[in-house]
């Protein structure tokens, strides 16, 4: 028997029938996925707030207007008072996952401080929230056709690309015009 397929470190691309309002045209990066469940951060969904509004309420009070201007992003409809910051692997945090080499996943407050400080990563998206899905959830919803998956070769999508062109750039790293899908699924 083969071992089963987890995504850690894969992007699901909402089709474009998912009408789900928490996951419609959504990118999420999956940080954790056993057959426990799994996890993930949606990188493309903005908030109402700005990276100083979380600043100070952290109480982290000298934020330059550069940073204090950033979008902070909707990670997820799970414990929305929880943050998350997504970035590149420079720096050592105090509660960080790394997502390979070059990627990591941070929860601590030093990492922000890190930010305002200017001493902080380069490249990062902060979030609040998650997405999350029980043992073998996210297998039905694969099977059920509500995603697409793809391991991104670069961060290029999460750092760079504006929010509301990931969907489709996320869906052409698999060589998909996403405009053009259909919901209906075919199986042999």
């Amino acid at each position: 028997m083969s071992p089963p397929h987890y995504l850690s470190r894969h992007l699901l691309i909402a089709m474009p029938t998912l009408d789900d309002p928490n996951f419609a045209r959504g990118v999420t990066l999956i940080c954790q996925h056993s057959e426990e469940g799994a996890m993930g951060l949606t990188v493309n969904r903005p908030s109402d707030l700005r990276l100083g509004d979380v600043m100070r309420q952290l109480g982290v009070d000298t934020v330059p207007p550069d940073v204090a201007a950033r979008k902070v992003l909707i990670g997820g409809p799970v414990q929305m008072e929880r943050g998350f910051v997504l970035h590149d692997s420079a720096g050592t945090w105090d509660a960080s996952l790394p997502l390979g080499d070059d990627l990591v996943v941070t929860t601590s407050k030093d990492v922000l401080e890190a930010i305002a400080e200017g001493r902080g990563p380069a490249r990062y998206l902060v979030m609040l929230g998650y997405a999350g899905w029980t043992a073998g959830q996210l297998e039905q919803e694969l099977r059920d056709n509500a995603w697409l998956t793809v391991a991104p070769r670069d961060h290029a999508l999460f750092f760079e690309t504006p929010l509301e062109q990931r969907w489709d750039a996320a869906a052409r790293l698999l060589g998909i015009d996403i405009s053009r899908m259909t919901g209906a699924a075919g199986h042999a």
